[in-house]
């Protein structure tokens, strides 16, 4: 099978099977990009992920486009996003049309509730991955010899910035990427 068609399928299966929006999709596209069919390296992936996270619009369609565009140029754009979108439409499509006409049941209540759990489930998983990576890019150890420490310590800035202080998330990203940039200059000049 071509890699157009890879993709294409690829993308498809994750249209077809993220709930819970663009996040929940980070998992999937990593599975069926760097797992099953090995077109890229969790590296690359992960800096990937990170452009089509400051990117505007949603995460799972930036995702599918830079992926695309990094394997297979402007028809592997094409073919990515598509077989992303395709998907969605139509279940949306079909998901609002019952669910307008039987959003009073207590079971579509009791369905919707039920997936919530697994909707943070997914997104938990995919920020450990980046996390890990981030912090451990060697894989992980249970010493502290192997933690890149000024990712380490960039990452508990801003959790402690966004929870204690309420900033920007904006704002934190900014101010992250030039202190990790000001600290690896420092470094690479020591």
């Amino acid at each position: 099978m071509s890699t157009l068609l890879q993709l294409f399928f690829s993308f498809l299966q994750v249209g077809l099977f993220s709930v819970g929006g663009g996040y929940a999709a980070i998992p999937l596209i990593q599975n069926q990009v760097v797992e099953v069919h090995g077109l890229m390296t969790l590296a690359e992936f992960t800096d990937l992920i990170t452009i089509a996270e400051m990117t505007p619009g949603p995460i799972s369609i930036n995702s599918a486009t830079f992926v695309g565009m990094r394997l297979a140029g402007i028809p592997g754009v094409l073919l990515c996003t598509l077989g992303c979108i395709i998907p969605s439409f139509f279940i949306c499509l079909t998901l609002a049309h019952f669910y307008y006409k039987y959003r009073s049941f207590q079971g579509v209540q009791t369905v919707l509730s039920a997936l919530r759990p697994a909707v943070v489930a997914l997104i938990a998983s995919a920020g450990l991955s980046i996390l890990m990576l981030g912090l451990f890019p060697n894989g992980f150890s249970m010493g502290l010899s192997g933690i890149h420490m000024v990712e380490g310590v960039i990452f508990l800035g801003a959790l402690f910035l966004l929870r204690r202080y309420k900033l920007n998330a904006i704002t934190v990203i900014f101010g992250s990427g030039v202190v990790g940039t000001a600290a690896y200059l420092l470094l690479g000049l020591l």
